[in-house]
């Protein structure tokens, strides 16, 4: 029998279990955030609302339909879940676009987008803001939006460093919406796909409506499948 103390020092990881949960290990902290909205509907930060009281080792759901979300109730062995994830999918640094500006670069993998919106307002977007990033108010404004996005299909790199928020490792149950995963310089967790192959970034949302065209990763497939498992998101 494994003993609970030894899982706590295993490594982060999140593993795809065919057809089945995400099984986590190694003590990774579980939270329920939502995005904080303007009164105009815009993505202003993230708030979490709740700390989880995970176990060393739990499983969470990836199909949508268990009656115990955020974890997993066996219910994917009941219906017809298709977990197939597409063929090819390139690492993030092969397939990343670069839009340089003035004192950063962002980079911009599509695929990876979860729709969470932090990338735009009424007036502008990251990829207009990158061609007037030589007024550091706009480059402060650019590199806040990027770091609030959650999937990572957004980042940044100054003097061809990659620049990330310090965030801890963790994963934050998204108010209907996704698995936002977490990791910064005191650990990265790690995601162990069905075939065995392993992603590691500092920041990734994983589907859990079961709709996602993109599976592990969500795709914003959730609005359109009318997913929900939480409140509305707060209004300032």
């Amino acid at each position: 029998m494994t003993d609970p103390a030894d899982e706590h020092s295993a490594p982060l990881e999140i593993r795809v279990a065919e057809a089945g949960p995400y099984v986590v290990t190694g003590g990774v902290p579980l939270s329920r955030r939502r995005r904080v909205l303007s009164e105009e509907g815009e993505p202003l930060t993230w708030q979490t609302t709740e700390e989880l009281d995970a176990p060393a080792s739990y499983r969470l759901c990836r199909c949508g339909h268990s009656g115990t979300k955020p974890y997993c109730d066996n219910t994917h062995q009941r219906i017809e879940f298709d977990d197939s994830e597409p063929a090819g999918r390139a690492p993030y640094e092969e397939a990343a676009k670069e839009y340089p500006g003035t004192g950063v670069t962002v980079r911009d993998v599509r695929s990876l987008c979860q729709h969470a919106a932090f990338c735009a307002n009424r007036e502008t977007n990251v990829w207009k803001m990158t061609k007037r990033s030589e007024d550091t108010r706009v480059r402060a404004e650019l590199m806040g939006m990027v770091e609030r996005c959650p999937s990572g299909a957004l980042t940044q790199q100054v003097g061809g460093e990659a620049v990330e928020p310090d965030l801890r490792p963790g994963i934050g149950v998204v108010d209907d919406g996704p698995l936002a995963v977490t990791g910064g310089p005191s650990g990265l967790v790690t995601v162990r796909h069905v075939d065995g192959t392993r992603e590691s970034r500092p920041r990734m949302t994983l589907c859990r409506c079961g709709a996602s065209a993109n599976k592990p990763f969500c795709d914003g497939s959730h609005t359109e499948a009318e997913f929900h498992d939480s409140g509305p998101s707060r209004t300032v």
